[in-house]
């Protein structure tokens, strides 16, 4: 594969991820586990190296520490390809001593450091959203356009534009309007596809809008100009800012794309995978997700009834039900447990029969889900630990935390935090 040596990749790696806590309550966004054996971060990193980018930076500065050890893991390049993934983390300088405080504080920060790589054009990305794109593309259109700024925009039905900001698109692909996360319906139809635009599209019944989907492409001067200036974040402030000053175009996305932004959001995306026709598909050979190579055994199925699920490898999964679930990589299940939309991450080690020993002596369940367990519409977090007769669901109960604050229900979702230990017998 060639590579493009006019870009450069940054992948904003977001802040508290409060939204997406407790699954941010030992780890950044980008290291969130995935679809069983990846990382969300694996998503933005992967379409750049199969659209030919490989000079990556990711911009993170929280809970950073299994972010790092994955992203050293992972991605290594050839030394004649100049390709890396570089984590910048907020940093004390002379001119500042706190944290980023938005998208575009971040990369005004860390321009000194893309300097030292000869570019044209910056890509920039978000850590936390699950779709395929050919950046290609997108670049093509912002050269042929001649355009300063091109963002990728998703044509979403009216009824759904909640929580979006939106853009109001001419024929030719300028931009001249934009609004964040509006609610007023008057505004919202003002900014409705025009009639040549929606017959570009794939058909629809309802009017839609087109919403950023965070994707932007700056040629260099533009971006180090807009830049120039002490705002923060780039969809309410910059990118606004530059209308009239800089030619903005917008570049049609119709693919899956998903905003994993909540715990729901969260639970959903992992859950729809396991479909047999899934909205985002990882068995896709021309277009590869790539992760950490684990080198572990393929799973272990032993007289259990399957439906509708993934399965990370080396797992073992005894006598057990489950359906419509995604089981992560080193998970355990004993006999005679249910699992039924469940999101388990599994582990990320296998304790020796002398440790596990001993910690039954001491009460403490094995990691994974121990025999007799009815878990439903539950996220287990790694390493957690779900003792024998234990019943779980979110049902019927609010948001929350219960069992001493072992477990907590987020968006309708029961989550057990990683590495948690619920004891036997435990009833939610």
């Amino acid at each position: 594969m060639s590579h493009d040596k006019r870009i450069l990749s940054v992948i904003m790696g977001g802040g508290r991820g409060t939204r997406l806590y407790p699954l941010t309550m030992e780890r950044c966004k980008p290291a969130v586990p995935l679809a069983g054996k990846y990382r969300l971060v694996d998503i933005p990193i992967s379409n750049c190296i199969n659209s030919g980018i490989n000079r990556i930076f990711l911009l993170t500065q929280f809970h950073t520490a299994s972010l790092h050890r994955h992203i050293q893991s992972t991605y290594h390049f050839d030394a004649f390809g100049g390709g890396f993934v570089d984590l910048l983390s907020a940093e004390q300088t002379e001119k500042s001593s706190d944290w980023y405080q938005g998208t575009a504080d971040a990369v005004r920060r860390n321009i000194v450091h893309f300097r030292t790589f000869p570019h044209d054009l910056v890509l920039i990305l978000s850590g936390d959203q699950l779709y395929r794109m050919d950046f290609r593309k997108i670049i093509e259109q912002h050269l042929a356009t001649n355009a300063d700024v091109t963002i990728a925009a998703i044509p979403i039905p009216v009824s759904k534009v909640e929580g979006l900001g939106l853009m109001h698109v001419s024929d030719d692909l300028a931009i001249t309007e934009f609004a964040e996360k509006p609610k007023d319906p008057a505004v919202i139809q003002g900014l409705t596809l025009t009639p040549t635009l929606e017959a570009r599209l794939s058909p629809c019944a309802e009017k839609r809008c087109l919403a950023s989907m965070g994707i932007y492409v700056f040629n260099r001067a533009v971006l180090a100009d807009a830049l120039d200036n002490k705002m923060t974040d780039f969809g309410r402030e910059v990118i606004p800012s530059l209308l009239g000053r800089a030619r903005l175009s917008a570049y049609l996305f119709e693919g899956y794309w998903e905003d994993i932004g909540t715990v729901r959001a969260f639970f959903e995306a992992n859950l729809a995978l396991a479909q047999p026709l899934p909205p985002f598909n990882f068995f896709d050979p021309t277009h590869k997700i790539y992760t950490h190579t684990r080198h572990l055994p393929a799973a272990k199925i032993n007289r259990s009834q399957i439906d509708f699920a993934i399965v990370g490898e080396g797992s073992i999964v005894t006598e057990a039900t489950i359906k419509h679930s995604v089981i992560g990589i080193r998970s355990y299940l004993g006999e005679n447990t249910r699992l039924e939309d469940v999101v388990m991450m599994g582990a990320d080690f296998y304790e020796t029969p002398e440790v596990e020993k001993a910690n039954t002596e001491k009460g403490i369940p094995r990691i994974g889900v121990g025999r007799n367990c009815q878990i439903r519409r539950t996220i287990i977090d790694k390493n957690a630990r779900i003792g024998e007769n234990c019943i779980l669901s979110p049902e019927g109960k609010p948001d929350g935390t219960y069992a001493g604050g072992g477990v907590i229900i987020r968006d309708g979702i029961l989550v057990v935090p990683k590495g948690q230990i619920l004891p036997a017998g435990t009833v939610i």
